[in-house]
């Protein structure tokens, strides 16, 4: 297929026509010139419809990046036939910012950090994760923005910030909060299984479903009875992401064992 014909195929909405038309150009110039290539950050959803994509694409040399382990927001970097994974070094394209903002046990939410950053001019593709502790935050950020935020961000809410660039060896995520969940369902359909993880009778999980609330790998799925399997990510607006950690045999009254992580 061709880039029109991918991005027809793959792409839901204009937003995200750009975004993977931005992507397939990257990887184009990684080709073409022989270079590492990174699209600016994406959003979990965002890096869900590119996957497919690149699949129908002849499955580029690429991987995703964050600047830390497990990072929600990637970049993707398109590699050369030359370079191997390893050797992309992640500091050429990513920075990180401490902001410090005492006293210890201020109030501020992520929703601050981030409205404050779009208050100086960022787009939300230049602003990676943003890691809220009790006395500083973490931002991720690409390379070209760092001197802006370095200069430019001195306030977030109503506490003023002390800034300074950190290696992002430094960065320090806080382990996720989550409730193990064991239980069984009649089926792995996606309503049951939601139903079971965010605690929701099953009607109701299927009124999320038709209603547009819920995805499913990060990709908004409107079908109470799309399968679902091990690793599967099911979030739902408003409750928040659950994760099938393990789909096990059938209990004693025929039901099918499931093991969830729902992250508080």
């Amino acid at each position: 297929m061709n880039k029109t014909e991918l991005l027809n195929k793959f792409s839901k909405d204009p937003e995200e026509r750009m975004v993977l038309a931005r992507a397939l150009d990257q990887m184009d110039r990684a080709a073409n010139r022989s270079i590492p290539c990174a699209t600016q950050f994406l959003s979990p959803a965002q890096r869900a419809a590119l996957e497919p994509l690149l699949a129908a694409s002849g499955h580029p040399r690429h991987l995703f990046h964050g600047g830390y382990e497990g990072a929600e927001r990637t970049m993707c970097v398109f590699l050369p036939d030359w370079q191997e994974p390893e050797d992309w070094d992640a500091p050429d394209e990513l920075a990180a910012i401490e902001c410090a903002y005492p006293p210890t046990g201020a109030d501020l939410t992520h929703r601050d950090l981030l409205g404050g950053l779009m208050g100086i001019g960022l787009t939300r593709e230049k602003v990676g994760d943003i890691l809220v502790g009790d006395a500083a935050a973490q931002i991720v950020c690409l390379k070209d923005a760092a001197p802006i935020i370095l200069s430019q961000f001195g306030q977030a809410g109503r506490y003023r910030l002390k800034l300074r660039e950190i290696p992002l060896a430094d960065l320090t995520p806080a382990p996720a909060e989550v409730k193990v969940i064991h239980d069984t369902v009649s089926t792995l359909r996606l309503d049951a299984v939601l139903a079971s993880g965010f605690s929701l009778a099953r009607g109701k999980a299927a009124d999320a479903v038709t209603g547009g609330r819920v995805s499913l790998n990060h990709r908004e799925c409107v079908k109470p009875d799309k399968a679902v399997a091990e690793g599967d990510v099911l979030t739902c607006r408003g409750l928040g992401k659950c994760v099938v950690k393990a789909v096990g045999g059938q209990s004693r009254k025929g039901r099918i064992i499931i093991e969830i992580e729902r992250y508080l």
